[in-house]
């Protein structure tokens, strides 16, 4: 299968580009990045400005979308620019791939996500989940971890501090509150593009914890 992945740099991104490079199931992977990638003969990445996607790119044209765009309110500047990366941008490459042919979308959301959620981020998590189910993919799936356990490249202190905490507790805890392994989160995304079940699914955080 040809996969394209949005979001291969971040900390969830790089496990699945490692993986699907390694999965002899993907034939092709296109990796649009704002920064370089290691070359690989299976791997074709070019430069992105998610503000200027056109559907004129060569990068649309593939079976199945992994999304793993994600920031934080305090590194986008504010809720509207949070929103612009974690809602509007995987709508927009959605749309694209699916009017160039692509029938899978798997989208890497989180635990709490719900559309009336008081808390912003839910909610915003909530609201892309509702309205990539409008555009009309055969197989659509959202992964929902809980905290995402790995090293980023940028240091989050409120998430290193919970990461603390959970993992002092962690075998006291129900698994759906467990911290999520990238690595986990990564192998989900990838199955589920590959096996492109009919239908919307989600994988919880329960199913994601060690």
């Amino acid at each position: 299968m040809k996969l394209l992945i949005i979001g291969a740099t971040g900390l969830v991104g790089r496990h699945v580009l490692d993986l699907a490079l390694a999965d002899p199931r993907v034939t092709a992977i296109i990796a649009p990045t704002r920064r370089a990638l290691t070359s690989h003969p299976k791997l074709t990445s070019t430069m992105i400005d998610f503000e200027q996607l056109s559907a004129e790119q060569s990068c649309w044209n593939v079976d199945a979308v992994i999304c793993t765009l994600g920031t934080t309110i305090k590194s986008a500047g504010s809720k509207a620019a949070f929103k612009r990366v974690d809602h509007d941008y995987p709508l927009m490459v959605a749309r694209l791939a699916h009017q160039h042919g692509a029938s899978s979308y798997i989208l890497n959301s989180a635990l709490g996500a719900n559309p009336t959620s008081k808390v912003f981020y839910n909610q915003i998590k909530g609201e892309v989940e509702q309205n990539l189910q409008t555009i009309g993919f055969d197989s659509l799936t959202f992964v929902q971890p809980g905290l995402i356990g790995g090293k980023r490249d940028d240091f989050r202190f409120g998430e290193r501090i919970l990461a603390i905490a959970l993992t002092l507790t962690q075998p006291l805890l129900p698994k759906r509150w467990r911290i999520s392994p990238a690595s986990n989160i990564a192998q989900a995304l990838l199955d589920s593009a590959v096996e492109s079940k009919p239908g919307c699914h989600r994988i919880r955080s329960a199913q994601l914890a060690n």
